[in-house]
């Protein structure tokens, strides 16, 4: 069987589609703010269209970004384990957002899918899809993980059996906040550098992992939008939101790869949340909400297994 020709173009068509789609679902959830949009281009090459919902009913601060670049050479987040590639000129595209939801029982969730062709001569020297999904909740459910988890396996199952242990693993080292000997929060998916099963496949695998946010996430807000709370619950959820930035500044590759090629600033850093605190060697009370958010579910588990019992 022949291998298909890399096609950026149907890559392109796909991830626009996601980024009105996934759009108008967080703007019917809100059912208030609508997404201010924010087209830009890029002076070395490319541009894409910023969104950003400020201060909805549900939604505090929610980012999505399209973004079609391309450069004379690969930066060094591109080119650290691939050094054969140093010097290479690029195109990428991807989309990625970041959900910042107003009541703190609502968990932060992330999504990125991405597309890298590196050339040569004008030629495609090497191509690769990356992206995943991740949630960071403040006050944990264990049905909401648990939802999050089976979608997540579902997305990976057409793909083979080994797909979802394989990348639920690699993001929970991902996202591990080394400093901090925790992880982010309760995981998902994460990949990158995946063109082993040829183009289409890999392609088709992307495609799954975007059409499962959506499913992954908005059942979840919808039991948690109504929830009541108070100072203390806020004041929690501005203090975890610190290690939202920590990641983002010191670990993470689609930051560190936006701002190396000259990126939008503004559209990089729509990750980040519009509140956040710090509060100087702050522990939770044994016994209490909080505490447990530390105790079981910032660390790698095999949440199939152990929730479903």
């Amino acid at each position: 069987m022949t291998e298909s020709i890399p096609s950026t173009a149907a890559v392109i068509a796909y991830l626009g589609s996601l980024h009105d789609s996934i759009t108008a679902a967080l703007e019917a959830a809100d059912g208030g703010a609508r997404f201010r949009r924010d087209s830009w281009k890029r002076p070395e090459g490319g541009g894409g269209e910023s969104r950003v919902l400020r201060d909805g009913r549900v939604f505090e601060q929610a980012g999505i970004n399209f973004s079609h670049v391309m450069g004379g050479q690969l930066p060094a987040s591109a080119t650290a384990q691939r050094p054969e590639l140093a010097g290479a000129s690029f195109e990428a595209t991807g989309v990625s957002l970041v959900i910042h939801p107003r009541n703190p029982y609502v968990p932060t969730s992330h999504a990125n899918v991405r597309y890298f062709v590196a050339m040569r001569d004008g030629a495609p020297a090497a191509w690769w899809f990356g992206g995943g999904f991740d949630l960071t909740p403040y006050y944990p459910f264990d049905e909401d993980v648990l939802h999050w988890h089976r979608t997540a396996r579902a997305a990976c199952a057409p793909h083979g059996d080994d797909v979802y242990p394989r990348f639920k693993d690699w993001c929970d080292r991902y996202f591990y906040l080394k400093h901090r000997g925790e992880t982010r929060g309760a995981g998902g998916l994460f990949f990158d550098d995946l063109n082993e099963w040829g183009f289409e496949r890999c392609f088709a695998f992307m495609r799954s992992i975007g059409d499962h946010y959506v499913p992954a996430y908005l059942p979840i807000v919808e039991r948690r939008r109504d929830t009541a709370y108070g100072e203390r619950e806020r004041n929690f959820q501005l203090y975890r939101r610190g290690r939202y930035v920590e990641f983002n500044l010191v670990y993470d590759r689609g930051t560190l790869f936006g701002l190396q090629t000259g990126g939008r600033t503004e559209s990089i850093l729509m990750s980040l949340p519009p509140l956040v605190r710090w509060e100087y060697d702050w522990r939770p009370e044994p016994g209490t909400p909080e505490a447990r958010l530390y105790d079981d579910f910032l660390r790698p588990r095999n949440w199939l297994d152990e929730l479903a019992r």
